[in-house]
């Protein structure tokens, strides 16, 4: 570890933009009461990644996107967004090897540029994965009640969740989310492998139907590979892109264009590499580790995306793909109904493994920002046991069950998919003035070409905000707002960092 001093940056720095050190952020995680078991390895990391990127998206967003916007060229699209997720990979992966500290992005943004920029996105953070465990998890429900339904057990409507405004509460959605919970709180070693089974049903499934679709593809189908490009009408009002209200900028379907206008789209399928940074603290050796399960997960998801949208491009023409479960539609065109049952088991095992790292990642989120004494520092105490936070995932897991068990599925995704670009952002940002700030820290990881990748990875992920309906901007504002007022309600005056600095005779 580099021996501790304060730069000129941070020396300059007092009030809601003082830095905490990269060394205090270390020291902290060395404290009886607040030390979490390491169990993990590189391998467990890279099952985490691939657990929570690979969702319903493999099996529905390939083939929704080539019907309306890219055709077969949406390989294409999905190779565009590996690219610009790998961009901000490198960025999270120097992060994470130079401050191993559970947080992810907010952990970075306080030792970087500074604590009210770290409550904000650990705030955003906090949205972002309560939101999507929720969203997964009715969709999870819904694959389950399916598979019932096909079983010939019918469940009850009144539990099955609201619908067109009718009361209901989804029961398998709170249990699936009690249930994770439980088994986070018993201990990340465990945790890892039940991620490890289901990440291995989930991915046996998806290479089962890429060789099994690969026996029905018809090479006249891929004809053209990039159809002719159409205009769109766009949005109206606060449902359009802010690009559109901007810049009159309405996006293109088909052509070169539409590939562009497709990874925009697509790339809300690799959202949640990043949670993987959140178990830094927890791992073994998180120099190594965490960058090798970063960059790892992300190769293994790119590959498996392009190899599903050749396959159901292939099997099918893209114009007579179905919207709602495309790669399923394809087989039982082809006369496989047992491949088409396949898939559905394997989207709604999948979705299990999403849930259970979002909630992981959300509640070492919270346990960071409690240990810094920006929530309350309840929250922030292991179990004597288990080296889990349990305060804070016994919390944040109600919480989130309750809110599956009322919530319906619509614009909420899109909240989260702001969030994670918004923490993109910052973490790029956060690579260009670290390295300003303390060029002196060790780094076992090194984002290549900076600032050129942090700076491009800031543009490509700031473009893709730009695709998103002007409501959803609106929704984040006030959801960061209130934010705000919750750190200068109680944040600002708790903050362990202050309190330091007062105690030593600084500002």
């Amino acid at each position: 570890m580099a021996t501790e001093r304060p730069t000129r940056n941070d020396r300059g720095r007092s009030g809601v933009f003082r830095t905490k050190t990269v060394e205090q952020s270390i020291r902290d995680t060395e404290e009886p009461e607040h030390v979490l078991k390491k169990s993990l390895s590189a391998l467990d990391l890279t099952v985490f990644g691939v657990g929570v990127v690979i969702g319903t998206g493999i099996f529905v967003l390939t083939g929704k996107v080539a019907k309306e916007t890219a055709g077969p060229s949406v390989a294409l699209s999905f190779v565009l967004a590996g690219i610009v997720c790998a961009l901000a990979a490198l960025c999270y992966a120097e992060f994470a090897s130079t401050v191993p500290v559970a947080g992810s992005a907010y952990t970075f943004s306080y030792a970087s540029l500074g604590e009210l920029p770290a409550w904000i996105i650990g705030w955003d953070l906090i949205l972002e994965l309560a939101l999507g465990c929720a969203v997964v998890s009715v969709g999870w429900s819904g694959y389950i009640r399916s598979l019932l339904d096909t079983a010939g057990w019918h469940f009850p409507a009144a539990l099955s969740g609201p619908h067109h405004g009718d009361f209901g509460f989804d029961l398998l959605a709170c249990l699936l989310v009690l249930v994770l919970t439980g088994i986070l709180i018993a201990g990340m070693k465990l945790s890892s492998r039940v991620t490890a089974v289901v990440v291995g049903v989930k991915v046996t499934v998806v290479l089962l139907v890429i060789i099994a679709g690969s026996f029905f593809v018809s090479g006249a189908n891929y004809d053209p590979f990039i159809p002719p490009s159409q205009g769109t009408a766009g949005g109206s009002g606060l449902a359009a892109p802010l690009s559109q209200l901007l810049f009159g900028f309405t996006p293109s379907q088909f052509g070169v264009m539409g590939i562009f206008s497709a990874a925009a789209v697509v790339f809300f399928a690799f959202i949640g590499f990043d949670i993987v940074a959140t178990a830094a603290e927890e791992t073994h050796n998180p120099q190594r580790d965490v960058p090798r399960g970063i960059l790892g997960s992300l190769a293994i998801c790119t590959v498996l995306y392009v190899a599903v949208s050749i396959v159901v491009t292939g099997m099918e023409k893209y114009t007579r793909l179905s919207v709602d479960a495309p790669l399923a539609d394809a087989f039982k065109d082809a006369g496989q109904p047992f491949w088409a049952g396949l898939i559905s088991f394997g989207a709604a095992v999948g979705l299990t493994a999403v849930c259970m790292i979002l909630l992981l990642g959300q509640s070492r989120v919270f346990f960071a920002m409690s240990r810094d004494g920006l929530l309350p520092r309840v929250f922030s105490t292991v179990h004597p046991r288990f080296g889990t936070p349990y305060r804070s995932t016994l919390l944040l897991g109600g919480i989130v069950a309750v809110v599956a068990g009322f919530t319906s599925i619509d614009v909420l995704a899109e909240l989260v998919n702001i969030g994670t670009l918004f923490a993109f952002i910052v973490v790029a940002l956060g690579v260009i003035l670290l390295r300003r700030a303390r060029p002196d820290l060790p780094r076992a990881f090194r984002t290549p070409f900076v600032p050129a990748v942090p700076v491009l990875s800031v543009l490509a992920s700031l473009w893709l905000m730009l695709n998103l309906p002007a409501e959803t901007w609106l929704r984040f504002a006030v959801w960061m707002a209130l934010g705000v007022v919750v750190y200068f309600a109680y944040g600002k005056r708790h903050s362990r960092v202050a309190a330091e600095a007062a105690r030593s005779g600084g500002r």
